[in-house]
């Protein structure tokens, strides 16, 4: 097709690309669609396929010219952006959009604009300097311990508490509970029966853990509760509210002894306790190793991104963003369109406009690096060699258990995970590049559960 074009980079990763087309062009195309429709509409007076092209142009002329400009206008952009490189094309979530009313007209050339957002263009100039702080952390003997006491309270059995038994911490509860009003009626939109959780975890929303205990089974009770202004439920914050609560059955658990039986029932693998200990201190050290490696990470590139400024497109944004509500309507087991409906959040104050806002910053930030760390591996040339990943392989043998040979197979076998691993190799690369060239000093010490939250040794158990 015979056109012109310009392409004229904006603010924001934006681009502005105008086109002229041809007089040419456009008459040839306008003719062919013309002549098109006069073998297809049949009006009366005319045979079918016979009708003359002014009589055509007389009573759909109008259409006739918005259709051709259509094609012409689509026709042109893809093959401007089949031959652009990818600084030039629009990402695949922004539409280009028509800049101004083009002046439609046969007896002259068609010239028209569209703008539409690009990948990030950016110079990476600060690569090195920088000063990285990782935490330092431990495993501990006590650390051990609590992985243990864990694991005997996953394989405790749950027990019937005795007769005149009461509410104590730890305990399982089943409870029904509705809430008062002012007159002491009840609210039939806080009603509940057979709710069951642990006293003492922080599992029930309410917060009456404390007023329940001494409670016997069958026990009802009214409870007054004043909750404080910046409650994390906001629909309880700053309020005093009654609730009237019924134990309906009381439970216990029966703690195996932490020994080499113990041990045993968690895996055949284990013989003893100190096999199990040893477990437990493998995954947790590398845990440690692997958190502390991705903080590190983290950090250098966090500084890079604010040394090398890039102009994120909002479209970019907006993309991550509705990435991320989709992976957590996912993970709720409902759709995003489902729970944009909820008003009710886990921190009490999810909607789709305050998580996207809370969110925004964070994503920015994750796309910034992510164009500079795919930036400095093409600009370095960074591949992963057969060496790298039959290295990778072994080492991930290592950290599973499985053998080197049947990590590979696995891999050959999922062509999609191999190229995540080829990346992840490639990556790892990079950053052993940069690292050479800042500076890594000890920062804050951490115990291991600061650092990975509570029962995170994740030791393998049987069926």
């Amino acid at each position: 097709m015979n056109f012109t074009k310009e392409f004229t980079p904006i603010e924001k990763s934006r681009m502005k690309l105008s086109i002229t087309v041809k007089q040419d062009e456009v008459q040839n195309r306008y003719a062919l669609l013309t002549k098109k429709y006069a073998k297809q509409l049949q009006i009366p007076g005319f045979r079918k396929g016979k009708v003359p092209v002014k009589v055509l142009e007389q009573k759909f002329g109008d259409t006739l010219r918005a259709e051709t400009y259509d094609e012409v206008i689509q026709n042109v952009l893809e093959e401007v952006f089949e031959s652009a490189d990818k600084y030039s094309r629009p990402l695949p979530y922004s539409q280009p959009e028509l800049d101004g009313t083009p002046d439609f007209k046969l007896d002259s050339d068609l010239v028209f604009t569209v703008l539409y957002d690009v990948l990030p263009k950016v110079e990476i100039a600060k690569t090195e300097g920088f000063t990285v702080s990782v935490p330092e952390v431990s495993v501990t003997d006590a650390d051990i311990e609590k992985e243990l006491v864990l694991i005997q309270e996953r394989n405790a059995l749950v027990i019937d508490c005795g007769e005149g038994d009461t509410v104590k911490n730890d305990n399982i509860v089943t409870i029904n509970y509705v809430q008062l009003d002012d007159a002491d009626a009840e609210i039939e939109s806080s009603k509940r029966d057979d709710f069951v959780f642990t006293i003492g975890k922080g599992q029930f929303h309410y917060g009456v853990d404390d007023e329940l205990i001494g409670m016997k089974k069958g026990e009802e009770k009214v409870i007054v509760k004043t909750y404080p202004a910046e409650h994390i439920d906001k629909q309880l914050a700053g309020k005093t509210i009654k609730l009237k609560v019924v134990v309906t059955a009381l439970k216990r658990k029966d703690l195996p002894a932490i020994d080499d039986e113990l041990a045993q029932d968690v895996s055949e693998k284990y013989k003893t306790l100190a096999d199990l200990k040893a477990d437990i201190s493998k995954n947790l050290t590398r845990q440690v190793e692997d958190v502390l490696e991705r903080k590190k990470t983290d950090n250098l590139l966090k500084q890079m991104a604010e040394a090398n400024p890039i102009e994120l497109p909002e479209s970019m944004i907006k993309a991550e963003l509705e990435g991320r509500w989709a992976m957590l309507a996912q993970r709720l087991g409902m759709s995003s369109e489902a729970l944009e409906k909820l008003t009710i959040d886990i921190n009490g104050k999810l909607s789709k406009a305050s998580a996207m806002t809370e969110w925004r910053a964070e994503a920015e930030l994750r796309l910034k690096t992510r164009i500079i760390v795919e930036k400095l591996l093409e600009e370095r040339g960074i591949t992963a060699s057969p060496e790298d990943v039959e290295a990778e392989y072994v080492a991930i043998a290592e950290r599973t258990g499985a053998s080197a040979e049947d990590v590979k197979k696995h891999y050959d076998g999922k062509p999609r995970e191999k190229e995540y691993l080829l990346d992840d190799i490639k990556e790892k690369k990079l950053y052993a590049q940069l690292f050479e060239k800042s500076t890594v000093k000890p920062g804050e010490k951490l115990t291991v559960e600061q650092l990975l939250g509570e029962g995170a040794a994740d030791v393998g158990t049987d069926a």
